[in-house]
């Protein structure tokens, strides 16, 4: 029974796996498969509803909102893979510090990831981001920076565990270095939980970034990102709708997938 119940869960991920990777595939080939050039624009087709001609419309300077989806897909999404990949980083890294090394840096540790998830993390981004006005590798970062803190309580609490555990009281009698104990025994031992951080990761950065975007401090026009075009598109919600909806399903739909992989993970 168990074994039948773990191949079930198993197959039910298929779906949800399979769908974020073409959800991935879809973004790298954005150049290929768009219609149109991102930046076209034809003020002869503007603010068209959806047609055979353009499936998603056309937005006010007549340029075609599938494509911009598409391309807006690959610079949410590197956003979001690589701003939750250096939270993940920070995170594992403080944690396995902090359980490792336990007394004065547990403390320290856990009491300043304590006090920035106290902090609003969104408005705080905001003032930041509309200070510096940051290019997109300079918001990785920022959003990178402040998504740690969850990582690191969780990779700590799991470390805290084991440090306890018989294979890590042999490794220190043995006499093994700190360092090799902490990289060759702890490590590959939270890595499960580390997957399951960063993929929830994901879908916060996507979501903080489209944020920020959409209140005009995160990605710059020309280029395309999903909170950037409904930044654009608030003024004509009512009266042109599908340039909201569009960006707008497909912040929801990666958000939700990237979520649901991490959910079959754990």
């Amino acid at each position: 029974m168990i074994e039948r119940s773990g191949h079930e869960e198993r197959f039910s991920a298929r779906p949800v796996l399979l769908l974020t990777g073409s959800l991935a595939a879809v973004a790298l080939l954005a150049p290929l498969i768009a219609p149109y050039a991102p930046d076209a624009v034809d003020l002869t087709v503007r603010r068209q509803a959806p047609s055979v001609a353009h499936w998603f419309g056309t937005d006010d300077l007549g340029r075609d909102v599938l494509t911009r989806v598409l391309h807006g897909a690959r610079v949410s999404l590197a956003i979001g893979l690589l701003a939750a990949g250096l939270s993940v980083l920070l995170g594992t890294s403080i944690g396995l510090a902090a359980a490792f090394m336990r007394g004065a840096w547990d403390t320290v540790l856990m009491r300043l990831a304590d006090m920035l998830l106290a902090v609003p993390r969104l408005p705080l981004l905001m003032i930041v981001a509309a200070i510096l006005r940051p290019p997109i590798p300079l918001l990785i970062v920022l959003v990178g920076v402040v998504g740690w803190m969850e990582t690191a309580r969780v990779v700590r609490a799991e470390s805290l565990s084991l440090v306890e555990r018989d294979f890590m009281e042999a490794a220190h009698a043995l006499g093994m270095p700190r360092r090799r104990v902490l990289v060759r025994h702890l490590l590959p031992n939270v890595t499960g939980i580390v997957v399951v951080s960063a993929t929830l990761a994901v879908g916060r950065a996507i979501l903080l970034e489209s944020a920020l975007s959409f209140f005009g401090v995160g990605v710059q026009p020309p280029a395309a990102s999903w909170g950037n075009m409904l930044y654009q598109a608030q003024s004509t919600m009512t009266s042109e709708p599908w340039l909201a909806l569009f960006p707008g399903l497909a912040i929801f739909a990666t958000t939700l997938l990237v979520n649901a992989a991490g959910e079959r993970r754990s």
